[in-house]
């Protein structure tokens, strides 16, 4: 088994070097291809100063240029840092200044958002950037383009870095309004990847989904996974998310033998009831990480897929793509049936305990914590945040496990399952949301006397709908379209609220705090009302 994640590609780029290992509509990349695309970014990185550990940001959509440009970033010896080309500028600049990255490799995300991301502050403007599309580059000069890095050599090089050094930084949303950035190392990803390509029986025979965007954590296994085995990727277009019978088109048209996503995208689908009997032949699993599938939706799925294996992932960014698993035996009869997250892969644990962090007795409910193989080494340069909760088992086994903030019981068949979110965290088609931080920009807004952000069910795409409550300051005028047109440029898409009401003042428990149980009530009853 390889010990860092790009020697994995370079081995079939020996082995079978015409083997196709990346697909985007007509384009096709052998694994030979990859290797010496991916070589001659890493030289450019190298001649531009990039040496071990320092930390390399991405900023392009899925494409074959942005596989082989985070391959590259490896080949380094260098972090990657993958950013969302949907965030504002303003965002990207907290999580670069957070890691301090002295590089940007980018393209196909249009020039204007390089350009507002190198105007926010002066230091932003002090980085090396490397324009890798085709199209015209932004005003502000790249250091390098594509055709510097086509002249390269392609020729294998050495590696200074091991299996435990960071291999990437993921930013999660975080409470206090900045993201956090999760350490990933190499060994933490090769480790779930070993697991997951022997336990789905991964050969040079499978063509893989790539659905996921770079970003977010499940990608990881989509594409390292398809690589350990000498498979093939295939890039989904992100403009079919919301598309679900151009989804399934897509499954159909790739001949897909694996689907990896979060489960919103397999609701919406059998939601648009985009599925035929029988349909797609050639696939042979469906996986979900993320969040809980509706056991409906998994129904639905499985009376028309008969001959596919449905696999429940679950896991944490901080304990790297997925620690447990639980592939459903056969189809549900009961739609208010609880699916189980299961039982821990290879070399991960699950305990479930209590405040004093013992175990409770099968069929309590607890708090959900980690242990094992894929545990990340911490939080980015925040070791107060690494010690709140990557903590010690009080057991006379002492060792690191991590408080995952999730509620959890034993069930009388063994199984692990799941039960809510402890805190104001929570999961909304894959992405995992601290509605602080939702808070902490609602609160910059001016005419924003005060604001607060719930969560409350939905019957839609997201599963979860973000409701924003706000009262006005004297004399303000504020309407939910001019509060949402100022928070977009703050956040994400995924992070904006669908929900919006003013108050004039808003309930307090008795302790004068927000009555947050009582705004649910609000926005549940406003919903009910609206349908």
């Amino acid at each position: 088994m390889a010990t860092l994640l790009h020697q994995l590609v370079t081995a079939h780029a020996i082995a079978t070097p015409d083997r196709v290992a990346v697909v985007l509509d007509g384009e096709r990349v052998t694994y030979a291809q990859l290797d010496a695309r991916s070589n001659q970014i890493a030289r450019m990185l190298r001649a531009r100063g990039v040496g071990r550990g320092d930390r390399v940001a991405l900023c392009m959509r899925k494409s074959p240029t942005a596989i082989a440009a985070l391959l590259g970033i490896y080949k380094a010896d260098a972090v990657y840092v993958p950013l969302d080309p949907s965030s504002p500028a303003t965002r990207l600049v907290k999580m670069l200044d957070s890691c301090a990255s002295r590089v940007i490799l980018a393209g196909g995300v249009g020039p204007r958002l390089i350009d507002a991301l190198l105007a926010v502050e002066p230091r932003a403007r002090r980085m090396t950037v490397g324009w890798l599309d085709a199209a015209p580059a932004p005003a502000h000069t790249p250091s390098f383009t594509r055709a510097d890095v086509a002249d390269q050599p392609s020729a294998p090089l050495s590696y200074a870095s091991g299996s435990d050094d960071a291999a990437h930084i993921l930013f999660t949303s975080g409470s206090t309004g900045t993201p956090k950035g999760v350490v990933i190392t190499h060994a933490n990803v090769l480790r779930f990847v070993e697991w997951g390509v022997a336990y789905f029986g991964m050969n040079a025979s499978d063509r893989v989904s790539a659905h996921p965007p770079l970003h977010f954590d499940l990608s990881f296994f989509d594409i390292f996974g398809t690589f350990a085995a000498g498979a093939e990727l295939h890039l989904v277009p992100a403009e079919l998310n919301l598309l679900p019978n151009r989804l399934a088109d897509f499954i159909r048209d790739a001949k897909l033998t694996q689907w990896f996503s979060v489960p919103s995208a397999l609701s919406y689908m059998a939601q648009r009831d985009v599925l035929r009997q029988g349909d797609f032949a050639e696939l042979r699993r469906v996986l979900w990480c993320g969040e809980v599938l509706p056991t409906p939706s998994l129904i639905h799925w499985m009376k028309r897929l008969p001959h596919v294996q449905f696999t429940n992932l679950y896991g944490p960014t901080e304990a790297t793509i997925a620690s447990s698993f639980y592939t459903v035996p056969q189809c549900p009869d009961d739609p208010q049936a609880s699916i189980p997250i299961g039982e821990p892969c290879t070399g991960e644990e699950l305990l479930v305990l209590d405040d004093t962090r013992h175990p409770v007795a099968p069929g309590e409910v607890g708090t959900l914590y980690i242990g094992g193989v894929g545990l990340s080494p911490g939080y980015w340069c925040d070791p107060q945040k690494t010690d709140a909760v990557f903590v010690r088992a009080a057991a006379a086994n002492p060792r690191r496990i991590y408080n995952t903030g999730d509620l959890a019981r034993v069930g009388e068949d063994g199984l692990v399952y799941f039960c809510g979110r402890a805190d104001s965290q929570i999961k909304s088609r894959g992405y995992r949301i601290e509605l602080g931080e939702i808070e902490a920009a609602l609160n910059t807004v001016a005419g924003v006397h005060e604001a607060a952000v719930v969560a409350v069910q939905s019957e839609g795409f997201e599963n979860r709908a973000i409701c924003c409550a706000y009262v006005s300051k004297a004399g303000a005028d504020l309407t939910p379209i001019a509060l949402r047109r100022e928070l977009s440029s703050m956040l994400p898409g995924y992070m904006m609220p669908a929900r919006w009401l003013a108050f004039s003042e808003f309930p307090r428990n008795a302790n004068g705090k927000i009555d947050r149980p009582r705004l649910r009530e609000v926005f549940a009853a406003h919903a009910a009302q609206a349908s």
